[in-house]
């Protein structure tokens, strides 16, 4: 029998076998029996993200380097907003962050902070640059926040049709609504239309309302790379705070090959980034970046027993939101020293050329449609079976898709493509070959005579 991404249990019934864990009763039990309990009851419905047939998000196991750096972590339970709370993680976390920015590129000024997740980096970065706005209109928005400024109704937030919703959540969490959402729309290779920006930008009756433009750098549904570079060009001698969603897509800059793809992401005013994703690191683990270091100051807020003004010590906890930090530095900083540089592009790149190859491979198959041309390790495709009715289709791909998650034993996600539905292939672990995705795509055409 092959090996199972899970269990393939219904929710009732890994309810009923996880009960057990949270039987909060009077009496305790031994570590060695917990371990058992969790051995035998939890561990078989997690996901083994380590399998060749994982093709569906961007979760990979932990890599040796990262398990060591988050074992330390753990056991000694560190928090790291500032010095006072652990001295060597707070200096460890500001080295981190200036090292990833050299490894990335960014100009000397530019520093980074550590969040839970892309979607609070993206958060972070609107209100930087709605910050930086109201300086502009002569106030303080930590102050006044959207009320000082004269029109905040026409306040506009330009992403592509592409972009993760967490810019949807940010935009919510800040007050501004989705209508202030302008959607961009995506070329035949799903990357945001530069001319179709331009057209925004140039428009009077929108161009100084235009607060931030987002790019993204590796979509989550299809993996397209917006032209970074051409994005920011557009938005010169306009107010516009130009942010790069990186959160899938930035550790490719780190293979030569695929580099260019990402030409100018470093001119951004700031980037975010998952190394959770591709490097294996422990969640959580997200990075934003900012050109100019000193924009990080407009996320401060002092206290008079912690983080006080006057505190000479490094307080990372000053330059975002959480004033409780994880010591997240550690496991990506340990598993980039144990693997060094040439390892990890080694990593890196086995997907992306996995993907490739399998879309070349599927070129001209008859009963399969390419919704697109792969820029990273994400391919979407369409089984199209001879005879099967147009209108049938995309019941067709959902039904693939569900039975797969049924049997327990492969896993694609499915997503929607210029309205069509679709199935989406993605490669993150190097475990993951062109033979692993074309053995899933016969199970799909094998799951697709069922219907």
């Amino acid at each position: 029998m092959k090996p199972r991404i899970y269990s393939g249990a219904k929710p009732d019934a890994i309810a009923e076998d996880l009960r057990p864990l949270c039987d909060f009763g009077e009496d305790g039990m031994s570590l060695e029996e917990l371990k058992g309990l969790i051995e035998e009851r939890l561990v078989p419905h997690l996901s083994n993200y380590g399998l060749p047939s994982f093709h569906s998000f961007f979760n990979s196991p932990p890599e040796a380097g990262a398990e060591l750096g988050g074992v330390v972590a753990l056991r000694h339970n560190q928090g790291v907003t500032n010095w006072q709370v652990s001295p060597g993680g707070a200096v460890l976390e500001e080295l981190c962050g200036r090292a990833l920015g050299r490894l990335f590129g960014f100009p000397e000024t530019a520093d980074a902070t550590f969040l839970y997740s892309g979607t609070y980096a993206n958060q972070q970065t609107l209100y930087m640059a709605l910050h930086r706005r109201a300086e502009e209109e002569g106030f303080d928005f930590a102050a006044k926040g959207l009320s000082g400024f004269r029109e905040p109704e026409r306040l506009v937030v330009a992403v592509s049709e592409q972009a993760h919703f967490s810019v949807r959540h940010a935009v919510r969490m800040l007050g501004l609504g989705e209508k202030s959402l302008l959607r961009v729309p995506v070329d035949g290779r799903q990357r945001m239309d530069v001319a179709a920006l331009q057209d925004v930008l140039s428009n009077r009756a929108t161009r100084d309302h235009v607060c931030a433009v987002v790019a993204t750098t590796g979509t989550t549904s299809t993996g397209a790379v917006d032209q970074a570079g051409a994005v920011i060009d557009a938005c010169a001698g306009t107010r516009a705070w130009v942010h790069v969603d990186g959160a899938y897509g930035l550790a490719y800059t780190l293979v030569p090959e695929w580099a260019p793809l990402f030409a100018g992401f470093e001119r951004a005013d700031s980037v975010s980034w998952d190394p959770h994703k591709q490097l294996g690191v422990p969640i959580p683990n997200s990075v934003l970046f900012a050109k100019r270091g000193a924009d990080f100051k407009r996320m401060a807020i002092y206290g008079e027993y912690f983080n006080r003004e006057d505190d000479p010590y490094p307080n990372p906890g000053l330059k975002s939101a959480p004033s409780t930090r994880p010591m997240s530095a550690l496991a990506l900083a340990a598993s980039l020293r144990h693997q060094g540089m040439a390892k990890v592009r080694e990593r890196l790149r086995a997907p992306l050329e996995a993907v490739k190859a399998f879309a070349e491979k599927l070129a001209g198959a008859p009963d399969v449609e390419l919704c697109h041309a792969p820029d990273t390790g994400i391919l979407c495709l369409r089984l199209v079976p001879k005879g099967t009715p147009t209108e049938r289709l995309d019941a067709l791909q959902l039904h693939i898709f569900r039975r797969f998650q049924e049997s327990g034993e492969r896993s694609v996600a499915i997503t929607r493509v210029g309205g069509r539905a679709a199935l989406r292939f993605v490669a993150v672990s190097p475990a993951v070959t062109t033979d692993a995705l074309l053995e899933s795509l016969e199970a799909a055409r094998a799951a697709a005579k069922d219907l």
